[in-house]
């Protein structure tokens, strides 16, 4: 399995709790995907088609910018966390898997939500990297720490 990154964006604080429990049951380390422009309230209001995050979902090559690079050369394991934003992973995902080498890197993602499933987004994530080794993934809610262990 060798080192292990967690590797997490989180809009309101649900996923950033359980990237935490993760890296703490697994031994990993922690980097968070930061928007370069951090998101306000109204950038997140999914209800207003005009919202920062509307436009960005609604742009398949909108690529938001990365406060800082990861530097994941030296981790053989990714545990890559992120909300379910219209049924896939929010489009600073994409930006994070598009900014790096993981080719031959295994990703197990992660997600959390309100309702909606990860299948989607396993699905999109494959897509934009397909060089990775990826895992099956899990929507997580109060289960993170003891999926982790049993996903590695």
């Amino acid at each position: 399995m060798g080192k292990i990154l967690v590797a997490y964006f989180s809009a309101s604080g649900r996923t950033a709790r359980a990237a935490k429990e993760i890296a703490a049951a697994v031994g990993g380390d922690l980097y968070e995907i930061r928007p370069a422009q951090p998101y306000t309230a109204a950038d997140l209001n999914w209800n207003d088609r005009g919202s920062r995050s509307s436009r960005e979902m609604n742009d398949p090559a909108a690529r938001p910018a990365i406060d800082g690079k990861a530097d994941i050369e030296s981790y053989d394991t990714i545990l890559l966390g992120f909300p379910i934003w219209w049924y896939v992973e929010p489009r600073i995902v994409d930006t994070f898997l598009e900014s790096g080498d993981f080719a031959g890197k295994t990703i197990v993602p992660f997600a959390t939500s309100g309702g909606s499933g990860i299948a989607g987004a396993e699905k999109s994530l494959q897509a934009h990297c397909p060089t990775a080794n990826w895992k099956r993934g899990k929507l997580v809610r109060g289960d993170a720490a003891a999926w982790a262990k049993g996903a590695l």
